[in-house]
């Protein structure tokens, strides 16, 4: 396909080949800047109106997961937002990894396929064994995910009691469970700012933990996020390629990208000849 910008801003698709009747898979993440979302909504435009069968939507990471509800008066519920855009767009299915709140899946009209980075993450932990591990969640809202990684590595679990006083902060105040002479893997769905996650890991450091390592499915790593992980306690940060890392980023020496190529292929190639997804993970 072919895409152009014209003078003024505006976004132009092209298929460059015959797509009638195919099933087509448009892979395309909806993080920032919000041209990203908008270039798959007219590529799934572009392809129902060329005749495509099926278009499906293979977003790694939802964009906009986060506003999920109404937590303040006279907010938009952007979630709900962009899963209709995608629906009215004529996407037949929607692909995706690691929702912020799995619930997003109620938002759509049309199936959703809810993948997890989990088996991606526990097969490379099992390979490189971490001794005398425990998995850290840093809130109740991530424990599922934290308690998945734990069953996996036969490793404990600790949970972060922390207070966000506005924003995009958050102070940590207390751990529940032994982090004294633990080697420490934290798991979370995204790390934005790197504020949360940062200052886990140096709370985690001052209370007695050893080697702190970190899994995140999706390093959004705005503002100065990449120099927060470089000077805070993480021995090792893995991501994975959901999001393209930018240059600060790659150049910490502390993040380690790890591809999830090869579990969307499979899904793909599963989704084509109408296999089952479900015993690639453990749900």
């Amino acid at each position: 396909c072919v895409l152009r910008n014209f003078s003024d801003g505006e976004i132009w698709v092209k298929y460059s080949e015959n797509v009638r009747g195919t099933d087509v898979f448009i892979i395309q993440s909806t993080n920032p800047p919000a041209e990203n979302l908008l270039e798959l909504l007219i590529m799934i435009d572009a392809a129902k109106r060329a005749s495509a069968r099926k278009v499906t939507a293979v977003i790694p990471y939802f964009g906009y997961a986060r506003q999920d509800r109404k937590d303040q008066p006279r907010v938009s519920i952007t979630a709900k937002l962009v899963a209709n855009l995608i629906t009215e767009a004529g996407a037949y299915r929607v692909i995706t990894m690691d929702l912020h709140a799995p619930q997003i899946q109620g938002f759509f009209d049309i199936p959703v396929d809810h993948l997890y980075s989990s088996t991606l993450y526990s097969g490379f932990f099992s390979r490189n064994a971490i001794s005398n591990l425990a998995v850290v969640s840093l809130d109740v809202g991530g424990i599922k995910m934290a308690r998945a990684f734990a069953k996996r590595l036969d490793a404990d679990l600790i949970l972060i009691d922390k207070r966000r006083p506005s924003p995009n902060q958050a102070e940590v105040m207390n751990f529940i469970g032994n982090v004294e002479g633990r080697n420490i893997l934290i798991v979370d769905d995204l790390i934005d700012t790197g504020g949360t996650f940062c200052g886990a890991a140096d709370a985690l450091r001052a209370n007695g933990a050893l080697e702190i390592y970190g899994a995140c499915t999706h390093p959004i790593l705005s503002g100065n996020a990449p120099e927060r992980i470089r000077k805070s306690a993480v021995s090792k940060l893995y991501v994975t390629d959901s999001i393209p890392i930018v240059a600060p980023a790659a150049e910490t020496g502390k993040i380690e990208v790890l591809t999830v190529s090869d579990i969307f292929g499979e899904v793909i190639r599963r989704a084509f000849s109408n296999q089952s997804f479900s015993s690639l993970f453990d749900v």
